[in-house]
């Protein structure tokens, strides 16, 4: 299966945000991640349903939410009906979490579910074969452009076990610190998507460097 590239939108240029969108679109990237951050649930503000409605209008790939907020719950049907194709709720934000993963399912998106560096795979054991996506924190959520934490292959390797004894579709997203010194390594772990964002944005030739983590992701 091919392996997939998410740039992030947190690390965009806001004041030329339709120019990255259409870069994003015309590159070799799969998805779009976008990270919505609430102040409360992490200690940091992105940008919410009006953003994100703008985005939707010109991006042409699939549309990879990632809830980081409190109560997720309330907004579930807000995110589908802004054009959302999946929705990623942290498990340390929910307290029933099966629920909220029917509830995603429910509204037409395909059900996410991040974890933070702390959290244990293991807690995922009854929910594995409800969830479509996996997104493992290899930074502490909340700010972009902070360095990999190297616990993360283990936990790739945790994972995929856990998806395998249980023969469930789940795919792996790694989100934090991607790069073309990691990626490879990151697959070889058993990841399926890697989400990078200041990596591609901030780099001097932003599709070539997607291209170039593509490559190097399916290798």
């Amino acid at each position: 299966m091919t392996k997939l590239i998410a740039p992030s939108i947190l690390a965009a240029d806001f004041a030329n945000l339709q120019r990255d969108i259409e870069m994003v679109n015309q590159s070799e990237a799969d998805w779009f991640h976008i990270d919505i951050m609430d102040g409360v649930f992490v200690p940091n503000i992105s940008f919410g349903m009006p953003v994100l409605q703008a985005i939707n209008k010109h991006a042409g790939k699939v549309i990879d939410v990632h809830l980081m907020i409190v109560d997720p719950d309330r907004y579930i049907t807000t995110f589908a009906d802004l054009g959302a194709d999946i929705l990623t709720v942290h498990y340390e934000a929910c307290t029933h979490l099966h629920r909220t993963l029917q509830a995603i399912k429910a509204a037409g998106m395909r059900a996410g579910v991040a974890v933070n560096p702390h959290t244990n795979i293991s807690l995922l054991e009854d929910v594995i074969n409800d969830i479509d996506l996996v997104c493992i924190m290899s930074v502490n959520p909340g700010f972009g452009g902070q360095s990999f934490i190297p616990n993360t292959y283990k936990k790739i390797k945790q994972l995929k076990e856990l998806i395998l004894d249980n023969n469930a579709d789940t795919q792996i997203e790694i989100d934090g610190g991607v790069n073309s010194d990691n990626a490879k390594k990151l697959i070889d772990a058993g990841a399926d998507v890697l989400v990078a964002g200041s990596f591609v944005f901030k780099s001097s030739n932003p599709t070539d460097t997607i291209k170039n983590l593509k490559e190097i992701a399916n290798s």
